[in-house]
């Protein structure tokens, strides 16, 4: 039988060596494909986990709130949301207590009251760098541009709460006048003023 001319016959070797690379190839390009869905995957989970801390913190922030606009106090432990120890029967301002999303754990930092006495306000301990950074609603907006998760304190009163706006009169392009919302709380405080129009001014009751 004649042999075949010009055909070099490929060795054993030679395909196993390109076998081993292609699957060197596939293995690095699944690699790959799996870091970016995992890295995916984990900024969807740090999305909700943050949704779940702005949530429980202004319900923490609203109980705090009506804790305080019931008695002029702040609780002196989370636990007495679930049951105001100043009053004789059983008045919740929340249903249950919230675990903090970021760690996973039922563990919180507290902001203390002025005067040293009582919790105003909760916040994450979690030192990481938050994802979300802008877009924040009027309560959550001293969180933009925050550093890390502790940075997001959901106190009562928020920076928002702290300032009231009050008409002192009624001229035309008169500017609002900024009233401490403690001021207005304080008992006795007494109330802006607003000044008098006299008579035949503009807008004046005739």
């Amino acid at each position: 039988m004649a042999r075949k001319i010009g055909v070099p016959r490929r060795s054993p070797r030679w395909a196993a060596g390109f076998t081993y690379l292609t699957i060197l190839f596939v293995v690095a390009f699944m690699g790959l494909g799996l870091a970016v869905a995992g890295q995916v995957w984990h900024t969807a989970v740090m999305r909700d986990r943050e949704a779940e801390l702005l949530y429980a913190g202004n319900q923490y922030r609203r109980a705090i709130e009506r804790y305080y606009r019931s008695g002029q106090q702040y609780p002196r432990a989370l636990e007495d949301l679930l049951k105001d120890p100043r009053q004789p029967g059983t008045v919740r301002y929340l249903r249950k207590l919230y675990y903090e999303p970021i760690t996973g754990k039922n563990e919180w930092g507290t902001v203390k009251a002025p005067n040293g006495v009582g919790i105003m306000g909760v916040y994450s301990p979690s030192e990481d760098k938050p994802l979300k950074t802008a877009g924040f609603g009027i309560l959550n907006r001293e969180f933009e541009g925050a550093a890390k998760y502790s940075d997001w304190k959901f106190v009562y009163p928020s920076a928002a709460q702290q300032q009231v706006p009050v008409q002192p009169s009624q001229q035309p392009g008169a500017p609002l006048q900024q009233v401490p919302l403690q001021q207005l709380q304080q008992p006795g405080a007494p109330l802006p003023q607003m000044p008098l129009q006299q008579p035949g001014a503009p807008g004046s009751m005739q």
